[in-house]
């Protein structure tokens, strides 16, 4: 996916309302996972995302932070985020808990 014509999303757009279910793309352009729950909001945002699994069975539930993240709308005004880490490191990463 051509990542370029897409528009950053505002500040003000980082909350719960837009990130959720958002799909998270890797380096590689690969999905990682998708967004299933917020903490906080604007630039000090939190999401967690479901990562492996299949169809949500078995996906294991990770924290990422908005400086991990770059966040955009495509022209089709879906949200969606990218990361510079790799689908395996982010499989790596502690499981959130509540």
């Amino acid at each position: 996916m051509d990542h370029s014509r897409h528009t950053r999303l505002a500040e003000s757009e980082l909350n719960e309302a837009t990130l959720l279910d958002m799909p998270i793309y890797d380096i590689d352009d690969r999905k990682v996972g998708t967004v299933s729950h917020v903490h906080g909001m604007g630039r000090g945002v939190q999401v967690i995302v479901d990562v492996g699994g299949f169809l949500g069975i078995g996906a294991k539930p990770v924290a990422l932070s908005a400086d991990q993240l770059d966040f955009m709308r495509d022209s089709n005004g879906d949200v969606h985020a990218l990361t510079s880490w790799t689908k395996e490191q982010i499989k790596c990463l502690p499981e959130h808990r509540h």
